[in-house]
């Protein structure tokens, strides 16, 4: 019975010992907390981009400019910033010009869409007073007398910037283009060729590269070329200086120097993009024209021209002989 008392007394101690010890670890509600400040994490600075380099070419040195290339502007409807109107030949109509009587049948399809033009500098192409007055004279026969109506090779510059693609074909050795538009060819030459032995429409194209920019000067230039459907010209002595500079993977900036004494009273620029074609878009279609003008150039000479304009000329050139 003692032990028994005992063993009651002790559990009774041992607990009061418990009930302390718990109340002396106890905070009093007035008696202030001392908080630890949060401290954010330290995060590093995004690194910063690496610069944008183009990708080598088959040389291992260049950029590489293969590929198939076009442009997204107007500039082959007049290389000058125009408004859009109603076609690209005119005619004085009873408050303002309407379409010339040959191509009033086209419609909205013959119209010719706006531009903020391609020329640098004021925009203007510095012509010389007589070359102004035969780039007005052009502008009013355009569907008649541009020779891109007739087929004939564009030359350079207007071969970059027509509504058609073309292809860079470069090697180690080599530099070629190929353009869709009448199956136009440039032979670009990497070591200096002298004087071109003939004027040529696509004339002669000697190419060097400066850095990344790949710079072509092309001289034998024919100046029966006109530089869009508006008309504006450039003469026998003209020199262009291309330079095409990758600025992305798939944009190059194209600039080409222009310069004739006979036409131009100083040299002047364009400059524009070029895009790359993606996909199935990667590649160049027929547009081999001169089959399409046959009708239009020599339609007449039939033994029986067919009825429309090609009777009218048979008619008129008959009538004509039979004067003489």
């Amino acid at each position: 019975m003692k032990k028994l008392v005992s063993i009651i007394a002790l559990a009774a101690a041992l607990g009061a010992c418990e009930s302390m010890g718990t109340a002396s670890t106890t905070t009093p509600a007035a008696t202030p907390v001392a908080t630890v400040a949060t401290v954010a994490p330290v995060v590093a600075a995004p690194a910063a981009p690496a610069p944008w380099k183009a990708k080598r070419g088959p040389d291992g040195t260049h950029p590489d400019l293969n590929g198939v290339w076009q442009v997204l502007n107007t500039a082959n409807y007049n290389i000058e910033a125009h408004a859009a109107q109603a076609a690209i030949q005119l005619r004085p109509g009873p408050y303002v010009p309407v379409p010339a009587g040959n191509v009033v049948g086209m419609g909205a399809i013959g119209a010719v869409p706006a531009g903020v033009g391609i020329v640098q500098g004021d925009g203007k192409i510095p012509y010389t007073a007589d070359a102004l007055a035969i780039r007005d004279e052009n502008r009013k026969a355009a569907v008649e007398n541009d020779p891109e109506v007739k087929c004939y090779l564009p030359g350079v510059p207007r071969a970059n910037y027509m509504d058609k693609p073309f292809q860079i074909f470069q090697s180690d050795k080599a530099f070629f283009i190929a353009y869709e538009y009448a199956g136009a060819v440039r032979n670009v030459f990497l070591a200096d060729p002298g004087e071109a032995p003939v004027d040529s429409w696509m004339g002669q194209s000697f190419g060097k590269w400066e850095g990344d920019t790949f710079v072509v000067e092309v001289t034998g230039l024919l100046p029966d070329t006109w530089l869009d459907r508006s008309g504006n010209i450039h003469g026998s002595t003209t020199k262009v200086v291309e330079r095409w500079t990758p600025t992305s993977d798939y944009t190059v900036r194209y600039e080409a120097e222009i310069t004739d004494a006979e036409v131009y009273t100083r040299p002047w620029k364009v400059a524009f993009n070029l895009y790359k074609r993606q996909g199935e878009d990667a590649q160049l279609q027929q547009f081999k024209c001169v089959e399409f003008v046959e009708e239009m150039m020599y339609g007449h000479l039939r033994k029986n021209p067919l009825p429309g304009p090609a009777a009218d000329r048979a008619k008129a050139e008959n009538s004509e002989r039979g004067k003489n």
